[in-house]
């Protein structure tokens, strides 16, 4: 059955019936839908009639297209038969040609020795003549005759590529390849030519490479060199054209070919530029000879290349770009000469004298920034003359060559700093009558030189200078600083030899040298790019903390001085004899004085600071002395003879540091000398009722007074009952204020002897 060939057929029938009743079924859900149905049945059936048409027309169309491929194929079935037919007989008539084919073979062989002959007749009068011309083109050779010379040398190739491609051709008629018998014969004729053109070549390169020095005087041999190069390229050209686009029969390419002497050319050039540099006298290189070799190096090179571009320019053709082609080669000797220079365990002035030329020199107008060479050097591009790694290789060591060379300067200097301060002399002075001595005039002079120096190359050099400077100084001044502490330990021992009577004075000059020497550091570190501060993995150095460090121990040393001075005094200050006779203040006066005028050649600010500092010794000591109570008063009139003698001092001291008092420039916060007034109105008051008071005021501006230093002062006055002592030690224990930030302590320098009572009464205190 139809199903049972097709069951396609049967599966599309089902499912087109199933579409149909749910189409059906939607359309047709309600009664009144019933009255379209004759519409629905005519467009279905008008649709059904148009599919209909077009399977029809479209099996029609492939039933015709089966029909005219059918007879396609039986028209090619006849052709073929008529092919194999024709080819048949083709074969019969050629098996009846082979005794034809025998005698033409004769015939062929005939042929072959008749061109064979011909060939060697013809080359007969050439094979002659071989030995005479080539004696005739050696003769040239060594004339330096050499476009004649290479004339008669391509004439002879000729001949012999002549040859072998005849017995070539001959050979491959014959159906074989040429032998090797038949080659050494023709190499056996021709054996000259190649040492012609070994001898040609070396002639020619020898031209070549003396036409730098020889161009002035004679540039015809550099001319026909040229000529000759560019011979033997269009020789190259067309021989390896001629392979390269025929086909199989084509001559073989001579041996020797290509030669490629324009490449030979630049490399020989190449060559002589690395020999006139060579030329240049290696002897005292080293050292300060490196300069001049330098030097000469620079001028042989522009002599060179003014050759070129004047002379060897124009003798040859524009595209060998014979300028920027000696650009080239002596960039790269330079290079190579430079990066062996480099290698050397040079010296500061030495590696100076090679970044100098590299960085500025070479590229200067002196050199290749010349204007009229500037389109040559873009054309020639030119790399750098050293890598950027072996510059930064070379500073290094420039930089750790110059820092050997100021350690060991700073070394010296000190050594002498330190002989200086064993002089019988005073110090020398500036113009300003300051003390001073030579260190800091080398040390600062040295670095502004390096820094100089070190700028001529580049700022990040300089940088390198400077930080290398600031920590060598850090360095100085801690040793300075040490020497400054064996110096005062030193004169403690021999006091009593006097052996150095001018040790304060060489103390002032070295407070004189580090503020020289700070002003040199904030002038190098001002200097300095803000770029290169986060360039250095190591610490930065910090100089002037360094400094500060040696200027404090310095003041440190000249009080120590200073109290040793008062210290013959201090015993008998505030004792009964110093309140009935008065003139011990005047001798501490007189002490203090002389120490003020030498403090006079000081460098401000410190001489107001060792003002300051002298003011708040003097006034320690004397607090302390106080506090001593060697003098107790037993009445009102020796607490009033007391305090007006405390007046009397206060007033005398006051007069001593009169400039210091007038000077608005670094004035203390707290005034010590402002002490001895409020001590003497605490020791003078009358009423002990109001002690509470005035404790309270002198605990608000001094805070570190403690409550020993209070009951000393209570004790000094003699007249304060149990009661009062109480409240008073009370109050100042409740309302001990913190201290203030910036203020600097008075009472805490002074120590309180401790009681030599056995012991002690119950007061509130105790409780």
């Amino acid at each position: 059955s139809e199903a049972a060939v097709w069951p396609e057929v049967e599966r599309a029938e089902c499912l087109a019936r199933g579409a149909a009743l749910k189409w059906a079924s939607g359309v047709f859900c309600r009664p009144e839908h019933l009255e379209r149905l004759s519409q629905y049945k005519k467009r279905e059936s008008q649709r059904t009639a148009s599919i209909h048409t077009r399977l029809k027309s479209m099996v029609q169309s492939y039933l015709e297209g089966v029909g005219w491929g059918l007879e396609q194929l039986r028209e090619a079935r006849e052709e073929l038969r008529e092919v194999s037919l024709t080819l048949k007989e083709a074969g019969l008539e050629s098996d009846g040609n082979t005794d034809c084919v025998t005698s033409l073979e004769k015939l062929r062989e005939a042929s072959v020795n008749h061109r064979q002959l011909y060939a060697a007749v013809s080359n007969l009068p050439r094979l002659y003549a071989i030995r005479s011309m080539v004696l005739e083109t050696e003769r040239l050779v060594e004339s330096r005759r050499l476009l004649e010379a290479h004339s008669r040398l391509m004439d002879l190739e000729r001949w012999q590529d002549d040859i072998l491609w005849q017995l070539h051709r001959a050979a491959g008629m014959a159906g074989s390849s040429l032998s090797s018998e038949d080659k050494e014969l023709v190499a056996k004729y021709f054996s000259g030519v190649g040492q012609l053109v070994d001898a040609l070549g070396k002639e020619l390169w020898a031209v070549v490479s003396s036409s730098l020095a020889l161009a002035r005087q004679n540039p015809t041999p550099f001319v026909s060199a040229v000529r000759i190069v560019e011979r033997e390229e269009a020789l190259d050209r067309a021989l390896l054209a001629e392979r390269g686009g025929a086909t199989g029969g084509s001559r073989p390419l001579p041996a020797g070919r290509p030669r490629c002497w324009r490449a030979c050319f630049f490399q020989v050039l190449e060559e002589a530029v690395s020999a006139r540099f060579r030329s240049v006298s290696y002897l005292h290189t080293r050292g300060p000879g490196l300069a001049g070799h330098l030097s000469a190096l620079q001028h042989a090179v522009m002599a060179d290349l003014a050759t070129v571009r004047h002379l060897l320019e124009h003798c040859v053709p524009p595209h060998y770009q014979l300028t920027a082609a000696y650009l080239r080669a002596s960039h790269r000797c330079l290079h190579a000469h430079l990066a062996q220079v480099s290698s050397w365990d040079l010296e500061s002035g030495e590696i100076f004298a090679v970044l100098n030329w590299v960085l500025h020199i070479y590229n200067s107008q002196d050199m290749m920034g010349h204007p009229e060479l500037i389109t040559e050097t873009e054309r020639a591009e030119l790399g750098p003359l050293i890598s950027t790694e072996g510059l930064e290789q070379l500073q290094s060591k420039y930089v750790q060559s110059v820092r050997k060379s100021v350690s060991e300067w700073m070394h010296k200097a000190l050594q002498v700093e330190l002989l200086d301060w064993q002089r019988d002399q005073e110090p020398d002075t500036d113009h300003e009558g300051f003390y001073q001595t030579s260190l800091p005039t080398i040390i600062t002079q040295m670095l502004e030189e390096n820094t100089r120096v070190a700028l001529m190359i580049g700022e990040s050099l300089r940088d390198q200078t400077i930080q290398m400077g600031l920590y060598e100084i850090e360095n100085l001044l801690n040793r300075f600083r040490e020497a400054l502490v064996e110096f005062g330990k030193e004169h403690r021992r021999d006091r009593t030899n006097n052996k150095n009577k001018f040790y304060l004075h060489y103390l002032l000059a070295s407070i004189s040298n580090c503020i020289i020497l700070k002003k040199s550091t904030e002038s190098l570190q001002q200097q300095q790019s803000c770029r290169s501060a986060g360039q250095f993995s190591r610490t930065p150095p910090n100089p002037l903390a360094a400094l500060d460090r040696a200027v404090r121990r310095a003041c440190r040393l000249v009080m120590d001085q200073l109290l040793l001075e008062l210290q013959p005094f201090l015993p008998c200050l505030l004792t009964r004899p110093w309140l009935v006779q008065g003139d011990l203040v005047p001798k501490l006066c007189s002490v203090l004085e002389s120490h003020l005028d030498l403090y006079g050649r000081v460098r401000p600010p410190c001489w107001q600071r060792l003002q300051e500092e002298a003011q708040w010794l003097m006034v320690v000591e004397y607090v302390r002395a106080l506090m001593q109570k060697k003098l107790v008063c037993r009445n009102s009139e020796e607490r009033r003879q007391l305090a007006q003698q405390m007046l009397q001092d206060d007033q005398l001291f006051r007069e001593v540091f009169h400039s210091l008092q007038e000077s608005e420039v670094s004035v203390p916060e707290v005034n010590p000398l402002a002490l001895l007034p409020v001590l003497a109105d605490f020791i003078r008051l009358k009423d002990p009722g109001m002690l509470t008071l005035e404790i309270s005021g002198l605990a608000a501006k001094y805070p570190d007074i403690s409550e020993e230093h209070v009951s000393v002062l209570l004790d000094i006055r003699g007249d304060v009952s149990r009661d009062i002592r109480g409240a008073v030690l009370d109050l100042l224990e409740q309302s001990a204020p913190p201290l203030p930030a910036g203020y600097r302590p008075i009472f805490t320098d002074i120590l309180v002897p401790p009681s030599t009572m056995a012991f002690c009464l119950p007061t509130a205190k105790c409780a």
